[in-house]
């Protein structure tokens, strides 16, 4: 499975997962890398949809448009939408709070076909929460 870090997360992070997850057989992206910044979401969306197997991790709920939630409905694409306290955490905070998720990202991700979005919270204590876009 291949994951999206959103521009709205550090690309540090993005490597930092990436590296972690190659046990796995897992790749993890900062979007920066793959798309050019200016890229709009509704473009990177599709290109991923085309690829399949993707999961985009990210601050973002999304919100921006019919036009955005209509690309991620038909793209199949996995979406974890951080809550809204992760926005509020230090760098290192949300850097830990983020490598301790993964593995439980990951297992969400592999479960999940078709595509969907849930509401990672910050507490490690939480549960995923599916949401609409």
């Amino acid at each position: 499975m291949k994951f999206l870090i959103d521009n709205n997360l550090p690309v540090p992070l993005a490597r930092a997962l990436d590296e972690l997850s190659k046990p796995d057989k897992h790749q993890v992206f900062a979007l920066r890398e793959r798309f050019a910044p200016n890229t709009p979401d509704i473009e990177w969306i599709g290109t991923l949809g085309q690829e399949s197997d993707w999961a985009v991790v990210s601050q973002d709920r999304f919100r921006k448009g019919d036009l955005e939630k209509r690309a991620f409905q038909e793209s199949g694409v996995l979406i974890f939408c951080l809550a809204r306290q992760w926005s509020q955490a230090t760098y290192w905070d949300k850097a830990h709070a983020l490598v301790r998720w993964w593995p439980k990202i990951i297992n969400q991700a592999e479960m999940i076909t078709g595509g969907g979005a849930f509401k990672v919270p910050y507490r490690l204590s939480g549960r995923f929460e599916q949401i609409r876009l």
